[in-house]
């Protein structure tokens, strides 16, 4: 009995090898295509193999042996088959996750090393103009008391910029961790919008830039934390105002759409790229030269921290060109139904 197994070992292998190679071969060229087909394949191929196998052992006569394998390869197939090619969904699921992760930490990590550079450069400027001025007070080389004042009042102004982008830095730290904690509330957005615009006026009188909200404009109660709905407004008018020419104007409006409240801020700033667009609310982005920051910048985070504090209040934000310039619209929940 012994002898007779292994002597149709020789015969089993050479029918079987073959096709075990076969599907090596077929594995190899689909190596860059679907895993679930993949993974198919290198389940059927040992069945295959198995069954060719016996096949050649029974010297391709019908016998009730070769039946039974028949049916038992068929059933094993039948099993396999769909096991493997979930396992391979499965599969291509997972890799396409990690891929996906992957280009996320890339992009991440660009995103960390561009705001690095641009925070390093922008905190490089003030910090050696006080340098600069605080030498010539300490050297006594200003000496009168005008042009000392003078010092002092840059040193100031230089200093409050130092802070105010240690300030956005700090915000964005606890959106991007999301350490940032809302208490909702009722928040009634004209008066929000007012304040904002007595503020900021302060900045657009001095540029030559008018700042108005709409008067005709339905202003809603929206669900928000008011702080961080302050800061969301202030930010756009602050990046309208810095990239509206002299004489140009700045507009607020509001009203609700779709069981949505909405606020637009409507600029002078001859409009942005196309494929700019989709990025002025990216941390740091800066864009084309006719929106640059002046010297009063603050790092090119006010857009993105902007961003983040309408996504936490569960809204949305976008930019699209409009009329002589942008359009910056957000959209929040209400507080109540109109």
């Amino acid at each position: 009995m012994i002898g007779q197994a292994l002597a149709v070992i020789p015969v089993a292998l050479a029918f079987s090898v073959p096709v075990a190679l076969l599907g090596a071969l077929l594995l190899h060229r689909m190596r860059h295509r679907s895993i679930t087909a993949a993974v198919t394949v290198l389940v059927l191929v040992p069945v295959a193999a198995a069954l060719v196998g016996v096949i050649g052992v029974s010297g391709f006569m019908y016998t009730p042996q070769l039946a039974g394998a028949v049916v038992v390869c068929a059933v094993v197939a039948a099993v396999t088959i769909p096991a493997a090619m979930m396992l391979g969904r499965g599969i291509a699921r997972d890799v396409m996750w990690l891929h996906e992760a992957h280009d996320a930490e890339r992009a991440a990590e660009q995103s960390r090393r561009e705001l690095v550079a641009w925070i390093s450069h922008d905190l490089r400027t003030p910090l050696a103009g006080i340098r600069a001025m605080t030498e010539a007070l300490v050297d006594g080389v200003v000496v009168e008391p005008d042009e000392i004042a003078i010092y002092a009042k840059r040193i100031q102004g230089e200093t409050m910029r130092l802070s105010g982008m240690v300030d956005d830095l700090f915000q964005l730290s606890r959106i991007t961790s999301g350490a940032l904690r809302l208490t909702l509330s009722a928040v009634p957005l004209h008066e929000v919008v007012s304040e904002a615009v007595a503020v900021e006026g302060v900045a657009a009188a001095r540029k030559g830039v008018r700042v108005r909200a709409e008067e005709h404009s339905r202003w809603p109660v929206v669900l928000g934390s008011d702080p961080e709905l302050a800061r969301v407004v202030r930010n756009l008018l602050s990046n309208a105002i810095r990239h509206t020419p002299p004489d140009g104007a700045v507009v607020v409006a509001a009203g609700v759409s779709d069981d949505r409240a909405w606020l637009r801020v409507d600029d002078g700033c001859g409009g942005i790229p196309d494929d700019d667009l989709d990025r002025v609310f990216d941390v740091a982005f800066r864009g084309a030269a006719a929106r640059t920051p002046d010297d009063q910048s603050r790092g090119g985070l006010g857009l993105a921290i902007a961003r983040g504090l309408v996504e936490a209040h569960h809204g949305e934000i976008r930019a699209r060109n409009h009329g002589p310039g942008c359009r910056f619209e957000i959209r929040l929940p209400l507080a109540t139904r109109p």
